[in-house]
């Protein structure tokens, strides 16, 4: 069987592995959009279109969560010829499939400016029509999704066997583990997918993968631990007390609409509860969040069990007095005038693009707000400039901004486990049966200290491969 690497190689997003089995079976896991090669506007072409290899020659993709640098390329597979079905969990197929749609939805956006630059003879830099993929594309792919139970071992050919294994992180997320033999011999591997953290709201702990053969396992905090000791509900509690209550200003908060929302939600909800704070206004500016929550109330018994007992004893895990969700763009730009004390959390996490860039460009100038940042943002974004000491003046849409807001990070609702995490996950593993061990899916030197480290616990053959790059398994 060969292995080869098409994205999150030596880089964070684009997570596209594809193998090829001997009988010329072609499965590929996951099938995400390069998030960083979106950020930099540079395009890429290949003989077969956008993808590196033959769309046509696909028999099956298995997903291993939503997120889009994971899904968001699976409507353009089928654009370009494939035909197969996708794999995946129940909730993942849920999440998808709002996710894709809302993608779709800011294609036609970005379909419309192409063909407005057309008439105006001006051709618009980085961007390429080929990549956008429309509802029709959506409603193709998501028709052809097959939900597989968690750790409910499914064959997908005479000799090829997945099985799905919780790995917290998202809401459906799993390991992907792929058995198969060769001249009779058993092999199998596991693709870590995006490996969650302990104790994390909602969602359940990183469930024991068993041994394999060959191991793909995501480096994103390879190098790097979780910096706040304390738990959610007392770091933001603490922050809203001194944001909205002791000074009456209004806590913005960046936050992705599928995982990192709802989990915001489901702590303000618990502090309201259990603090005795008086629950100040929270402003929800993301329909997606809005139909990601009602997936995550569909799904209550696959959370942790500290989010079910609470379900039970509150019969809500994100309704709570003052919560507000926002469905216009009128809607949204109106908050500016709220002139009460306010919680605003919208999308994207990264500041780059969607309803936040408005409330942060409204509030960066007003030393009465905080801007919360609770997770990674990828270089050159607003969040990145924000997190990285911008810290005086910032330019949003053109404009310079003086920087008078107070700009803090936590990093308690990161859904991705850090390096005591990750060590963790490869050490269910043992050295001695392992062949061998990929690193994907985090910034090339945390790949390489993570290399190092791992090499320290005994594992040894450890590859990081380039993009492009194949092995014979």
């Amino acid at each position: 069987m060969k292995l080869s690497f098409w994205g999150a190689a030596r880089q964070v997003s684009g997570s596209m592995f594809l193998l090829e089995f001997n009988d010329e079976y072609r499965v590929l896991v996951d099938c995400g959009t390069d998030l960083e090669k979106e950020n930099s506007k540079n395009t890429e072409s290949y003989e077969y279109g956008i993808f590196p290899f033959d769309p046509t020659l696909i028999n099956l993709v298995i997903l291993t969560h939503a997120h889009i640098d994971h899904s968001g390329q699976i409507p353009n597979l089928y654009k370009e010829g494939y035909e197969g079905q996708v794999l995946c969990t129940k909730p993942t197929m849920d999440l998808t499939e709002i996710l894709l749609y809302d993608a779709a939805s800011l294609n036609q956006k970005k379909f419309k400016a192409i063909n407005d630059s057309k008439k105006r003879s001006k051709k618009r830099k980085g961007v390429d029509a080929q990549t956008l993929y429309l509802d029709r594309q959506v409603k193709e792919s998501v028709d052809n999704f097959v939900t597989i139970p968690f750790n409910q071992r499914f064959k997908f050919k005479d000799d090829g066997y997945v099985t799905f294994i919780q790995a917290g992180h998202l809401l459906g997320a799993a390991h992907v583990v792929i058995e198969w033999y060769d001249e009779g011999e058993k092999k199998s591997i596991c693709f870590s997918g995006d490996i969650g953290r302990k104790d994390y709201p909602l969602l359940i702990d990183p469930q024991k993968v068993p041994q394999v053969d060959y191991l793909v396992t995501e480096t994103t905090y390879g190098n790097r631990f979780h910096t706040n000791e304390n738990k959610p509900m007392e770091l933001l509690s603490d922050i809203i007390t001194k944001t909205c209550i002791d000074i009456s200003g209004r806590l913005i908060i960046p936050a992705f609409s599928v995982g990192r929302t709802q989990a915001m939600l489901y702590i303000l909800n618990k502090i309201y509860s259990e603090k005795g704070i008086k629950p100040v206004k929270v402003f929800t500016d993301s329909p997606l969040a809005k139909a990601s929550t009602k997936i995550h109330e569909k799904y209550t018994r696959q959370l942790n069990k500290e989010a079910q007992e609470f379900f039970e004893e509150n019969e809500s895990l994100f309704d709570f007095e003052n919560l507000v969700f926002l469905e216009s763009n009128e809607a949204s730009k109106a908050v500016s005038n709220h002139a009460e004390p306010c919680i605003i959390i919208s999308s994207s996490g990264m500041v780059q693009g969607g309803r936040i860039e408005h409330h942060i460009e409204q509030n960066i100038s007003n030393p009465y707000a905080t801007i919360l940042m609770v997770g990674y943002a990828s270089e050159g974004t607003l969040g990145w400039k924000l997190l990285n000491g911008e810290r005086t003046e910032l330019k949003i849409n053109g404009k310079n901004h003086p920087v008078h807001a107070n700009i803090q990070k936590i990093d308690v609702f990161s859904g991705h486990g850090d390096l005591n995490d990750l060590i963790r996950f490869v050490k269910n593993q043992e050295p001695q049966k392992t062949k061998k061990i990929f690193l994907v899916h985090g910034e090339y030197q945390s790949m390489v200290d993570f290399k190092e480290k791992i090499q320290t616990e005994g594992f040894q053959n450890i590859e990081i491969p380039a993009k492009g790059e194949a092995f014979e398994l």
